[in-house]
């Protein structure tokens, strides 16, 4: 089952410094963080705040291209999760004809708002973001990295002496 969200803003991650869009269920009080790229989200926020450049960005671009081919944006799904990235779907119509393309959801949801598109997140999704793991890896999963890893996450800013951080 799908449930109808829409973009309810961006906030940065305060451990990352990743942009983060917002989904808000229409009729409801669910939410859905999804940890977007910068240039994603300056289309998002640029779109949001009715902020017109004087070229087209890609998903303006995207939208004209679409636009004189007469093919319409139906909606949006957010359709699964998998080793923390969310996938999506742009659901498109030309006349009777219906198609449907990948495409990572901040490309997707920056595409929605230029063509007032529906959005849809799989309710299976939201309950799985909760289980997202939000802790950085160690890369090197080696002996030598697993001391390295344990050294530096015993640090406190006083080790440091007369070096502030």
């Amino acid at each position: 089952m799908y449930t109808r969200m829409n973009i309810s803003g961006l906030t940065v991650d305060p451990l990352t410094n990743s942009p983060i869009v917002i989904l808000r269920e229409v009729d409801g009080d669910k939410t859905l963080p999804i940890w977007i790229g910068l240039l994603e989200a300056t289309a998002i926020a640029s779109e949001l705040e009715g902020i017109k450049f004087s070229r087209p960005m890609t998903h303006d671009l995207l939208n004209n291209m679409l636009e004189m081919v007469n093919i319409e944006v139906s909606k949006i799904e957010v359709c699964d999760l998998k080793e923390n990235t969310y996938f999506a779907l742009i659901h498109f119509k030309q006349g009777e004809k219906e198609m449907s393309i990948d495409a990572r959801p901040s490309d997707a949801l920056a595409l929605s708002l230029r063509v007032s598109a529906p959005i849809f997140v799989d309710e299976e999704i939201i309950n799985r973001s909760k289980e997202i793991d939000l802790k950085p890896e160690a890369e090197d999963k080696s002996e030598e990295g697993q001391k390295w890893q344990k050294l530096l996450e015993g640090l406190n800013p006083d080790d440091f002496g007369k070096y502030k951080m």
